[in-house]
């Protein structure tokens, strides 16, 4: 009986077809780091709709308990890779790097770092409030703590899912695929959301918000096209971007709320969801079609010609769709235009529907600068999807 076993057990870090009750067991702690993506990716949006609606009125509420199990899940996923490779048979998992004397996938250690940071940020962030009061910036010093171990936990998600994909075949490597395309979606939502406060309505006809989004996005969509090598890699990512978002403005709304600090200026009785999804869809689309015919020619003209497509692509939809969103009819439940935080004065342009003003010129610049940020978020993004591609560890 045990001899079998251990074969088993040893085929775990080899590519395989056939499905078994080793692959099973191995698999699980992969469904663990996506439920730890997907539970901060939650957390952190319900997080920033109790405080819309609500206000900090106390430390554990459920939001942070979300937020805060998404570390306790990555460490699960963690250990469960990082504790049999250590004490167990080491030939059993040759498929693993050694840190300060323990052995794992490369991914596992990313993650418990990642859930660590997470939990240190929680006292950090309530010291902060306690000594400074409420606090409705994301860019504050604590939660940029808990922004990097966030993000550290979904890279340790995509690294550990990469490497496991790349010992694997068949209908193990498309679930996996899979996965890893869905934290692919969790990545954008966390690093749209560390600059929320810059990419709302009023900031869409501001070139700089071109410049966020070519900063932040790409790289993803890159990284994950080159890691599975599928044509519509960034496409299916920014489907799972879209949909988890668009379930969130569309389900908080039914959630009953009201403020529990002052002063109250919009009447809110539920839950403020996060706006209607960035149209990025097309523009990955684009990019995964462009990279797919220049597959044979992976230079320079690749990366500048992605960058000028998926920033034209982009402006094309968005900008329209943006002044669409500021119109009377978005001022309903679908395009979910008509909600409002319970402290934000009535003389703000997010309230009065307006756009920040920006000069022609200013716009120009700003948009040259959205194509080489666009183009640097490219290189680096293909840079990390070569890499993936080989992990194994």
């Amino acid at each position: 009986m045990l001899a079998p076993m251990a074969v088993t057990v040893a085929e775990l870090d080899a590519p395989v077809s056939r499905a078994n009750t080793g692959e099973r067991g191995a698999v699980w702690p992969l469904w663990c780091a996506l439920g730890s993506s997907l539970a901060a990716a939650f957390g952190v949006h319900w997080d920033i709709a109790w405080h819309r609606s609500i206000g900090r009125d106390a430390f554990w509420t459920p939001p942070h308990v979300a937020i805060y199990a998404a570390a306790v899940l990555a460490a699960v996923a963690a250990l469960a890779q990082i504790v049999p490779a250590t004490f167990g048979q080491r030939d059993a998992h040759p498929a693993a790097v050694r840190v300060l004397g323990f052995r794992g996938p490369l991914g596992a250690f990313i993650s418990a770092w990642g859930g660590v940071t997470m939990l240190v940020s929680a006292p950090f962030d309530d010291w902060w409030h306690r000594s400074y009061g409420l606090d409705v910036k994301i860019l504050s010093p604590p939660h940029m703590v808990l922004a990097l171990g966030i993000l550290a936990l979904h890279i340790g998600a995509l690294v550990m899912l990469a490497g496991a994909m790349n010992r694997s075949e068949g209908a193990r490597r498309r679930t996996l695929e899979a996965l890893l395309l869905i934290v692919g979606g969790n990545m954008v939502i966390a690093l749209t959301t560390v600059f929320m406060e810059k990419t709302v309505r009023p900031f869409m006809h501001l070139g700089s918000f071109y410049l966020i989004i070519g900063l932040c996005v790409p790289v993803v969509l890159s990284a994950v096209q080159g890691a599975t090598r599928r044509r519509w890699a960034g496409g299916l990512s920014m489907g799972a971007y879209s949909i988890f978002l668009l379930v969130l403005l569309w389900t908080l709304p039914l959630v009953p709320a009201q403020p529990k600090l002052g002063p109250v200026l919009v009447p809110v009785t539920n839950l403020i969801p996060p706006e209607f999804p960035l149209l990025l869809l097309p523009a990955a689309l684009a990019l995964d079609a462009w990279f797919w015919r220049r597959r044979a020619r992976p230079g320079t003209g690749t990366v500048v010609g992605g960058a000028l497509l998926f920033t034209a692509i982009f402006l094309a939809c968005q900008w329209p769709f943006a002044t669409f969103l500021m119109s009377p009819p978005a001022r309903n439940f679908f395009w979910g235009a008509r909600y409002f935080d319970f402290w934000m004065p009535a003389f703000t342009l997010y309230r009065r529907y307006l756009f920040i003003p920006e000069s022609g010129a200013s716009t120009v610049g700003w948009m040259i600068g959205a194509v080489v940020g666009t183009g640097l978020s490219i290189a680096a993004g293909r840079a990390a999807g070569r890499w993936l591609a080989r992990l194994r560890r």
